[in-house]
C-alpha cells in the first residue's frame, strides 16, 4: 500500500529522521555517503568502485573517499576481486547491516509520529 505524503510532511519526516540521527550515538554520514551505503545494502551485489561511481554519477575518487570513511567505521569492507585483480569489490559488513536496519527503523518510527 503506497504512502501518500504532502511535500511539507515529507520534509518534516526527513527533518525528524535527521534530528534523531544527530542525537544518536551512531556515526553521522553525509548525504553522499548515505546514498552509497544504501546502494550497497539495497541493490544486489557485486558492487565495485567503478560500478558505484557510474550508478551515482560521480567519479571513482569520490567513491573511494566515501568508502575510506565508511570502512573506518566498519560499515563496508573492500577486497580485490580474485577473478579480475583490477577490480575492488565493496562488501557489506555486519556492522553496516545493523546500521542500515537501525536507520530504517528510525524512519518508520518517525513516520508513525507524523500528524495526518
Amino acid at each position: 500500500m503506497p504512502i501518500t505524503l504532502r511535500p511539507s510532511q515529507a520534509l518534516r519526516l526527513w527533518q525528524q529522521v535527521l534530528l534523531a540521527e544527530v542525537h544518536d550515538d551512531a556515526p553521522d554520514l553525509t548525504a553522499r555517503q548515505m546514498a552509497i551505503l544504501l546502494t550497497i545494502y539495497l541493490d544486489p551485489p557485486p558492487h565495485t568502485i567503478r560500478g558505484l561511481a557510474a550508478r551515482l554519477g560521480v567519479t571513482k575518487p569520490v567513491i573511494t573517499r566515501a568508502l575510506d570513511t565508511m570502512g573506518a567505521l566498519k560499515l563496508v569492507s573492500r577486497h580485490r576481486d580474485e577473478l579480475d585483480r583490477r577490480n575492488v569489490l565493496v562488501k557489506r559488513t555486519v556492522e553496516g547491516a545493523l546500521y542500515v536496519e537501525r536507520f530504517g527503523d528510525a524512519i518508520v518510527a518517525k513516520a508513525l509520529d507524523l500528524p495526518i
